[in-house]
């Protein structure tokens, strides 16, 4: 039950989230758009998102530090593959070097977002997860920076038989620090990002830890360090290291995507040679490690100085490829009829997705569903006055589209102070135009999700570019009335 409240204030901007994309928002505000009130509002008491958020075993980037940084902030570490606890202290001195902490509200969760035609701002609704109190806020720009994961539960399938499971079970997004599984047998449900984090993680301390799969992943082993970017560093002051660290990093990764998408064939070769090299003539790769699908259709997974590959040779992790029958008191049954027995199982079996948070949005009073949201330009919503959301790359490190992203609202708040306008809404040009899932993979997560998740169109500006360098020239260097966009 939310207990109602009388407090109103105004703010020029309300950012939503203090994670990564937040912070990125409030220093991109702050400095561009020096006039500009703003808030954050972050439903947790930490900021962080995602890397306060998850705690389970290993947690760590699958993207480059060079790109998954700040263009502002210097990655100086000498790991490119990082941990969370060192990702988190870098948004920590990134809020502190900028004095942004201050304008903070902790506890706070929107739960509804109303424009008002009439008076040409957002109501924003907040509920203070603490006192259940309400707060009313209002604004002229709502900037969502929520990501798209949900934060109260992650997918877990119905599995048969669970009920008579003896051991434990919990999936990666409820991980507590009190689930010990020293010397214990350990079941990882997956093959994605979180799956391969976890099992070298576990096996250190585990009696054997198996990672049931029922179909591989691609998965390619990438150094721990970033030997090109560590030698900059050594030779060159921190900003110009790290732009030169940052860009050979966009350029390699935009090449392997485009070269992914033209050659696909090649590309599976090339990983699959990788891990036989790595596995030996002896392990059966073809079942454990070779998708039925080409790469970049899902994410490609990565593994930091080939831990995964590692850990299986030396016995303390093995692969299952197989299809789950039912659980039982001692594990789980397999369709083959093998039963791998268990103390711990952890059903690291994907995310669930959400748009901008879960928040109700209302356009002067009525609900508008997510899937009928349109993106422009990967950053506002066809017919949504006044809003943006960061939707960050899933070829390439999200924080890359985020930086554009929020250099991209500054322009746009900075032109209509300068046109003295107060509206802006993206519309469409002409007639009509065929729309598409806004997440362009194939993976589980997506495909249940596109009821909640919004469109993009198969033209431009409503399609994803998917590429840094098209995406900077537009963002940051094309005119903002570019004709779709209706100023008022």
């Amino acid at each position: 039950m939310i207990k109602n409240t009388s407090h109103s204030t105004f703010f020029d901007v309300i950012i939503i989230g203090a994670g990564i994309s937040g912070i990125d928002a409030a220093y991109h505000i702050q400095d561009k758009c020096k006039n500009k009130t703003y808030a954050i509002f972050e439903a947790r008491d930490n900021i962080g998102g995602t890397w306060d958020l998850f705690k389970y075993p290993g947690i760590r980037s699958d993207s480059d530090m060079q790109t998954f940084s700040y263009s502002f902030k210097p990655w100086i570490h000498k790991n490119s593959i990082s941990d969370a606890n060192t990702i988190l202290n870098y948004l920590s001195e990134a809020v502190e070097e900028n004095d942004i902490k201050k304008h903070i509200r902790f506890n706070h969760k929107i739960i509804k977002a109303d424009w008002s035609t009439k008076n040409k701002n957002w109501t924003i609704t907040a509920q203070n997860t603490k006192t259940n109190e309400s707060l009313i806020v209002t604004t002229n720009f709502l900037f969502l920076c929520t990501g798209y994961y949900d934060y109260d539960e992650g997918y877990t399938p119905q599995y048969k038989g669970l009920e008579r499971f003896k051991g434990d079970f919990v999936h990666p997004q409820k991980w507590t620090s009190d689930i010990d599984y020293t010397n214990k047998k350990v079941v990882v449900i997956g093959s994605g990002a979180t799956a391969v984090t976890l099992v070298p993680t576990m096996a250190e301390k585990a009696a054997h830890v198996t990672m049931l799969q029922r179909s591989p992943s691609y998965i390619l082993s990438r150094p721990m360090e970033d030997k090109f970017a560590n030698f900059v560093h050594s030779i060159l002051p921190p900003k110009i290291a790290h732009f030169f660290g940052r860009w050979k990093n966009i350029l390699m990764s935009m090449f392997m995507y485009s070269y992914s998408r033209r050659n696909p064939e090649g590309v599976k070769q090339f990983i699959m040679k990788q891990i036989k090299k790595e596995m030996g003539d002896d392990y059966d790769v073809d079942t454990h490690f070779n998708p039925s699908y080409d790469p970049w259709d899902q994410r490609i997974c990565v593994v930091p100085d080939n831990d995964l590959f590692d850990i299986i040779k030396q016995g303390k992790a093995s692969i299952e490829t197989d299809h789950i029958e039912t659980f039982t008191g001692k594990g789980i049954q397999l369709k083959s009829g093998k039963e791998l027995e268990a103390d711990l199982i952890v059903s690291a079996t994907g995310l669930k997705l959400k748009t901008a948070g879960g928040i109700a949005v209302h356009i002067d009073g009525k609900l508008i569903k997510p899937s009928e949201m349109i993106s422009y330009k990967g950053i506002m919503l066809k017919d949504i006055p006044n809003a943006a959301v960061v939707i960050g790359y899933t070829n390439a490190s999200w924080t890359l589209k985020a930086d554009l992203t929020c250099l991209y609202v500054c322009r746009l708040l900075n032109y209509m102070e300068k046109h003295n306008k107060k509206v802006c809404t993206p519309v469409f040009k002409d007639g009509n135009i065929k729309t598409e899932p806004i997440i362009d993979l194939s993976s589980g997560y997506v495909a249940r999700s596109l009821d909640v998740l919004p469109k993009q169109g198969s033209e431009f500006p409503w399609k994803l570019h998917q590429n840094y360098v098209k995406d900077m020239m537009i963002l940051k260097y094309k005119k903002i009335d570019d004709g779709y966009l209706k100023f008022e």
